[in-house]
C-alpha cells in the first residue's frame, strides 16, 4: 500500500466510512476457509484490513486456492518459486487466477444496497426550478462591456 499521510476533511470522512464497513468476522471466516482448503503452507495474515490485503496482494494465496479446487493431476495456475514483488507481475498472477478460477466462484456474501428515498415538498421543488446550475453559467458578474484591446483599426484613404 502507498504511504499516505493523515486524511483531513472529506477524505477522512470517506476513509472512516470504508473502515466502518469492513467486517472482521467475515475476514476470519475467509481466512479459515482458505487455510482449510489450501493447508497451513499459505500462512495467516496479520489481523485487520491491511494485513488481509497484503496477504492476498501478490496473488500466490489466490493461485494456491484455485489449484486446491482442481484434482491433483491438473493445476491450472503456475505458482512461481519466489513471490512477485513488482506490481505488474502481481497483477499478472491475480489475472491467472481469474482465468482459471472462473468456474469456481468464491463464496462471498453480497449485501444489498439500502434504499435512501428522498421526499421533497412542493415548495422545495419550486425553489429548485429557480436555481441556475453552475454548468449553465451566470448572467451576473464580469462582462466584456467597456473592454478594449489595443488600438482601434485605422482606415486610411
Amino acid at each position: 500500500m502507498a504511504n499516505k499521510g493523515p486524511a483531513y476533511g472529506m477524505s477522512r470522512d470517506v476513509q472512516s466510512k470504508i473502515e466502518k464497513k469492513y467486517d472482521d468476522e467475515l475476514e476470519d471466516r475467509l481466512v479459515e476457509w482458505i487455510v482449510a482448503q489450501c493447508g497451513a503452507a499459505v500462512g495467516r495474515p496479520e489481523r485487520g484490513r491491511l494485513g488481509f490485503q497484503v496477504w492476498l496482494k501478490n496473488g500466490i494465496v489466490l493461485s494456491r486456492l484455485v489449484n486446491s479446487l482442481y484434482p491433483d493431476g491438473s493445476k491450472p495456475v503456475k505458482i512461481p518459486d519466489t513471490p512477485p514483488t513488482m506490481v505488474f507481475k502481481q497483477m499478472e498472477q491475480i489475472a491467472h487466477r481469474g482465468g482459471a478460477g472462473a468456474a469456481w466462484p468464491l463464496p462471498l456474501p453480497h449485501r444489498k444496497a439500502q434504499e435512501h428515498k428522498r421526499e421533497f415538498t412542493e415548495s422545495q421543488l419550486k425553489e429548485g426550478k429557480n436555481v441556475i446550475g453552475l454548468q449553465m453559467g451566470s448572467n451576473k458578474g464580469a462582462s466584456q462591456a467597456g473592454m478594449s484591446y489595443g488600438r482601434p483599426r485605422q482606415i486610411i484613404r
